[in-house]
């Protein structure tokens, strides 16, 4: 029996007073954090939750998530993470789907969580500075089985509505172990990172592993270059992590800074998407420090593979399996691919998910018997046995380290009264990776502009969902059986320069990772 709370039980006994967390204002021991996680269980128990119970939490990177996530685990509870700028909508689909029996919500958020609770008669609590909650004792640790789950992450495919991955108390611990070995990290590492915790490369490579090893970690609540260039002066870090749109925007924001600078750091780890080269190599110049690739989802617990901190990374390549797991490339025929061959990459290891939340079917569909995840992305190895991702089989748009799935954003679209047929496609671009770009035609007569189609994909899909580029088009190409058929959709001055619709981005960028390391 365990918990994944066991961690920081474990460093509170040993280093009661060694840092824990640090946020912008203020730092956190592993007692403080162990006795304010037992105290928010017991809050949670008080208000009738049961072991086995969803909670939903919607909250930045501050040291009050770490807390009440930490709470929820220690009572016995499912935590449910979410986007912090998810809309209504969204966050009503989470707590129905999951069934959660409580909400919460960081102060500073809009109104989307308590809204959507109450239209559910969902009970809602707050989450403040200091993670203060009712005087209720604090609570006795729930202990687990390693098999049962832990924390429901919700993702999807091209299709359909999102589902949630179900990872267990031994995938969280596995992956704090795995994480901790990737970089070698340990109790005298500071780790700092821009990520948001709700995904799962801040989560469980990054969160998990600092506490795994008795590290400190320095959050940022939003992401900033200048910020977190201050931070990793300030807290002298050594493990730095994030996607490659951090490393650019850190690169633009260093100044005349050099390696000198910077000697303290040592690794940083990069996921989310493929990193160019160009920046990897030049941030190697700037900071002294390089930058190690790794490939992961969602639904492995963000772990796959990650190039060998000994040897150095590989541009293109995100390296071997990591410690535990095993990553195949297979054929049509589910035959293993010699290196140069495209196939589809499956893993398998102590950080597979469970399954997918009441979907037994799309559990089956990517979940062998014998533990091997499909996971419907197309990939090579070299005679080395480093991994390229090639493409993805799913029409998966990461834009900016954030996963856009098209069928989602196509579905808002479909239900403007104007719209006939849509298609979201991502299209290369030098920021951010991918852009999202919608094609739609509408019903005769109708008169629609870009700025529209955005703007009521605004009103009911976080940011970083939004089609940027917007070209109207007579008709879509479809097959036979009418299906849209994507890959032939001319693609010819897609870009967010072109006239064919851009709208200017909203004023908040995300920067984060859901396939990621």
């Amino acid at each position: 029996m365990t918990s994944a709370f066991d961690p920081v039980c474990r460093h509170a006994a040993t280093t009661p007073d060694h840092l824990a967390l640090r946020g912008a204002e203020d730092e956190w021991t592993y007692l403080r954090l162990r006795e304010a996680s037992v105290r928010y269980a017991g809050a949670l128990a008080a208000a009738g939750l049961s072991p086995g119970d969803r909670v939903l939490l919607a909250a930045p990177s501050v040291p009050e998530f770490v807390v009440a996530y930490l709470g929820i685990q220690a009572a016995g509870c499912v935590v449910v993470p979410v986007n912090t700028m998810s809309t209504r909508a969204e966050v009503e689909y989470v707590l129905g789907d999951a069934g959660c029996s409580l909400a919460i919500a960081w102060h500073t958020l809009g109104p989307a969580a308590a809204d959507a609770a109450a239209a559910l008669a969902v009970p809602f609590w707050t989450l403040t500075p200091g993670a203060s909650v009712t005087d209720a004792a604090p609570a006795r640790v729930v202990d687990r089985d390693r098999d049962e789950t832990a924390a429901i992450l919700y993702t999807s495919g091209t299709t359909g509505r999102p589902k949630g991955a179900q990872l267990t108390i031994g995938n969280l611990l596995s992956a704090g172990e795995i994480g901790a070995q990737c970089s070698r990290a340990t109790g005298a590492d500071r780790i700092g990172t821009g990520l948001p915790l709700f995904h799962v490369f801040g989560q469980a490579s990054v969160m998990m592993a600092a506490l795994t090893v008795g590290a400190s970690m320095s959050l940022l609540a939003r992401f900033d270059p200048a910020s977190m260039l201050e931070m990793l002066r300030r807290d002298r870090l050594t493990i730095m992590a994030g996607v490659p749109t951090m490393w650019n925007a850190l690169l633009h924001s260093a100044g005349d800074a050099n390696p000198a600078d910077f000697a303290q750091l040592r690794v940083a780890v990069s996921g989310g998407a493929s990193l160019p080269g160009e920046i990897a190599r030049a941030f190697e110049a700037r900071f002294g420090c390089t930058i190690l690739e790794g490939y992961g989802l969602t639904e492995t617990t963000a772990f796959g593979t990650f190039n060998d901190i000994e040897c150095g990374g590989k541009t293109g390549y995100t390296g071997r399996a990591v410690p535990l797991v095993q990553v195949r490339v297979r054929d049509d025929n589910g035959d293993e691919c010699p290196p140069g061959a495209v196939g589809e990459v499956h893993i398998k290891g102590p950080t597979v998910m469970r399954g997918y939340w009441n979907r037994p079917a799309d559990t089956a569909a990517v979940l062998s018997s014998d533990g091997w995840f499909r996971t419907g992305d197309l990939g090579e190895t070299d005679t080395d046995g480093d991994l390229r991702i090639v493409d993805r089989i799913k029409d998966l748009i990461i834009r900016g380290g954030y996963n856009v799935y098209p069928g989602e954003v196509e579905e808002v679209l479909y239900e403007h009264p104007d719209i006939v047929e849509a298609a979201v496609i991502g299209v290369p671009d030098e920021h951010y990776g991918e852009e999202v770009a919608a094609l739609v035609a509408i019903r005769p007569g109708a008169e629609l502009a870009a700025a529209e189609v955005s703007g009521w994909a605004r009103e009911r899909l976080s940011a970083y969902k939004i089609p940027r580029i917007v070209r109207f088009v007579d008709a879509l190409p479809k097959g036979p059986t009418g299906k849209i058929l994507k890959r032939s959709i001319d693609r010819t001055g897609l870009t967010r320069d072109s006239t064919s619709g851009e709208v200017a981005p909203p004023a908040e960028q995300p920067f984060s990772a859901g396939r990621s390391l």
